[in-house]
């Protein structure tokens, strides 16, 4: 029987949110979306998903993307009414996630672990039942100066950042495509660097 994978990308709804550093898990699903030929649609569990499959053949890995309609910070309820309608279990669950600690361009896989202050991980951790999941962590960095992170997170991209986002979302997708192939192990020897 083929593995079907849930791939959750966090971020925030709405315009005023769209290109904000928080939103960069919305940005990888959105690719990956586009890799695989499909378009998000409504689902009751007040998130927009998208079914398919990575590649051809019987082996091919079946894939629902996700972008919760929800704000960050209630993530939770849209991941476990996603797991609970796909039956998914937890180590099957993959987050795209920003992440402060890890500077700009930065990526690391790695399954479990602590929610590091970010309140959407929080949340998901407490619907799901544990931390159990994959997670791709997309580095963001910290804000320079005195500058708070919670506002820091809800701006968009600099300028110079902006002309290699493209390249930064298409390894994030990468990296997924990595673990869904070639296991955890393989992608944080090839994306953790």
């Amino acid at each position: 029987m083929t593995e079907r994978w849930l791939i959750l990308g966090l971020g925030n709804p709405g315009p005023e949110y769209a290109n904000t550093r928080h939103n960069i898990g919305y940005f990888v699903v959105e690719e990956i979306a586009k890799r695989i030929s499909g378009s998000f649609v409504s689902h009751k569990a007040r998130a927009d998903v998208l079914e398919g499959r990575l590649g051809v053949g019987i082996d091919a890995p079946s894939l629902i993307l996700a972008k919760a309609k929800s704000y960050m910070n209630e993530s939770g309820g849209p991941g476990k009414a996603l797991a609970d309608f796909y039956k998914t279990p937890l180590d099957h669950i993959i987050v795209i996630h920003d992440e402060l600690d890890l500077p700009f361009e930065a990526i690391r896989s790695k399954l479990g672990g602590g929610d590091n202050g970010h309140n959407g991980l929080k949340s998901l951790s407490k619907s799901l039942g544990g931390p159990g999941y994959l997670r791709i962590r997309m580095g963001i960095g910290r804000p320079q100066g005195r500058q708070d992170p919670a506002d820091f997170v809800l701006k968009p991209f600099n300028t110079e950042e902006r002309k290699v986002l493209p390249l930064f979302v298409d390894r994030g997708s990468d990296a997924v495509e990595s673990l869904l192939t070639r296991g955890l192990e393989e992608t944080q020897q090839r994306f953790n660097d």
